[in-house]
């Protein structure tokens, strides 16, 4: 029977293999890669929908445990003291949340109050050298260099045998995982705010980059299948085109920061030059070959997880490079730019719409709005509790100017680091940076003293009063005090504001915005520190 047993697996093992091999002759293969629809999926069941950022009472507890990352950000680095010089990197600076905010405390969500609406602007995730770096450009200029004869030596002895092996624009694999992990963060934090009964319209452009982010912020929010949760409104970017609503905005921008920019690079980096000057042989290293030595630290981290060019700088010169970055931001979008309100109104009037549910009713000549869109039901609903939008660093820049934040209006200037200095790239608009706007309803006014605990009704609470809705903002995790730039916002612990009352201050941006004259207008800028509000001096 054993015997019989056997011989019949052989030959059922025959006439498998005879099978596969007279199938793998036919053109009518099965779709062996197919992984939808799944039909052996076995028992699921998706349980309640989270909503931390209502019921978390510690929002900002300490760390107690780090997982490991696939980044190596731990280099000696002299000067640093335990400090971190990836925060330091500006809108190059992997994703982080500031542990030491914007100036409030971060507290829970009240007994008995609910947030409402989230509004959410995400900024890409890490990516390659943008074309314009010129980056690829040094790189190769190093390798002729070398077959030139240049020999490089001591803390440079490494460029004999590196190469440039970055891509460009593209998001890289840490930019992927950012925008995942935003994804599920926002999950946990609003998923409760999720109508199930429709899909959701998210916003984001065609460029490579900022399609693919809106995909892994909602593959990590609703899963793989988030397709059937959002309908995803791709528009044409800018950025691919060059074409800007904002004539003067291309124009101005650059020619802005120019010359602050290289005054500073002269400034912070001339003992290095001079120190790796003497390094590189019958090579003519400049200033220029430092900052782009310096720019390769960030960009081969992200994208190849070490970068050797991290060490060639102390700390100070990693403070000195986030202190450009912040000149350039704040020349090129922000309250020192004579555009960085006028680049971020027509998000700021979509914003307002929204919350006071109406469309768009601003003509597109005073914000360069898309009109058609923002006119459209099936393009812009008025139903949703999740607006999410994707976008670049230097937008959600412009957008907090066009606010009126003018926490973030500090003068920078070119030859100096200020003290308590509040305007940050790297804070603002790190690598996945996001901007979080909740809409919050209080069964009674909310104590402007508030109670770290929660639940403590009796402390959170004004007695004799009805209910009140307040607007909250969120950078990178840690709240914005709106009483810092709106003087009618009362001062409160918890940084929020009376939404009734952020509307009428509201009611003055368009006009603050200028859009008209400093898009298109006949002006020139008079020197850096001359725009000092984001709209023409």
């Amino acid at each position: 029977m054993a015997t019989k047993s056997f011989v019949s697996l052989i030959a059922l093992a025959a006439g498998v293999e005879a099978g596969a091999i007279k199938q793998r002759a036919t053109s009518t293969q099965p779709d062996w890669f197919q992984t939808s629809p799944n039909n052996y999926a076995g028992t699921t069941a998706t349980g309640a929908a989270p909503f931390l950022a209502a019921t978390n009472p510690a929002p900002f507890g300490e760390a107690t445990y780090v997982p490991n990352a696939p980044l190596e950000t731990s280099e000696p680095i002299s000067g640093a003291n335990g400090r971190n010089i990836f925060h330091l990197m500006g809108d190059l600076s992997p994703y982080f949340s500031p542990s030491e905010g914007f100036g409030v405390k971060e507290y829970p969500l009240p007994k008995g109050a609910n947030i409402t609406h989230m509004h959410m602007l995400q900024r890409h995730g890490s990516r390659y050298p943008s074309s314009s770096e010129g980056l690829d450009t040094w790189g190769t200029g190093i390798q002729k260099a070398i077959a030139n004869g240049a020999v490089f030596k001591g803390e440079l002895e490494f460029l004999n045998d590196w190469s440039y092996q970055l891509g460009k624009e593209i998001l890289v694999p840490i930019g992927r995982q950012e925008l995942f992990n935003s994804g599920i963060l926002n999950y946990y934090n609003y998923g409760h705010l999720y109508d199930n009964s429709s899909k959701i319209v998210v916003r984001t452009t065609l460029q490579s980059r900022m399609l693919e982010s809106a995909e892994n912020f909602l593959a990590g929010f609703f899963g793989l299948d988030w397709s059937k949760n959002a309908n995803i409104l791709a528009t044409i970017d800018s950025a691919t085109t060059g074409e800007s609503a904002c004539a003067n905005e291309a124009s101005s921008m650059f020619a802005n920061i120019a010359e602050p920019i290289s005054t500073w690079q002269k400034t912070y980096l001339k003992d290095r030059t001079e120190k790796l000057r003497r390094l590189t042989g019958n090579y003519n290293w400049t200033v220029t070959d430092t900052y782009h030595a310096q720019s390769l630290c960030p960009y081969e981290t992200i994208s190849l997880g070490y970068s050797e060019f991290c060490q060639l700088f102390n700390y100070e010169e990693w403070e000195g490079f986030a202190y450009l970055m912040d000149l350039e931001f704040a020349g090129l979008s922000g309250f020192m730019s004579p555009t960085g309100r006028a680049q971020g109104i027509a998000w700021v009037e979509e914003f307002l719409a929204r919350v006071e549910g109406h469309y768009v009713d601003v003509p597109a000549k005073l914000t360069g709005a898309n009109m058609t869109l923002d006119t459209n039901p099936v393009t812009f609903p008025l139903d949703q509790s999740l607006y999410l939008e994707f976008t670049h660093d230097a937008n959600i820049v412009s957008v907090l100017t066009a606010f009126g934040l003018t926490q973030f209006d500090d003068f920078l200037p070119a030859t100096h680091r200020p003290k308590n200095q509040q305007f940050s790239a790297s804070k603002l608009v790190p690598f996945a940076g996001r901007l979080n706007i909740e809409i919050i309803t209080a069964p009674h006014q909310v104590s402007t003293k508030r109670s770290s605990k929660a639940g403590s009704k009796s402390i959170d609470y004004v007695s004799g009063t009805g209910e009140t809705k307040y607007v909250h903002f969120i950078q990178n995790q840690r709240t914005i005090p709106l009483h810092s730039s709106f003087s009618v916002c009362e001062y409160r612990e918890d940084g929020w504001c009376e939404l009734s009352t952020f509307l009428k201050a509201q009611k003055h941006s368009l006009a603050d915005a200028q859009y008209p004259y400093a898009c298109s207008g006949n002006w020139t800028v008079k020197g850096w520190g001359s725009v000092r509000d984001g709209v023409p001096a």
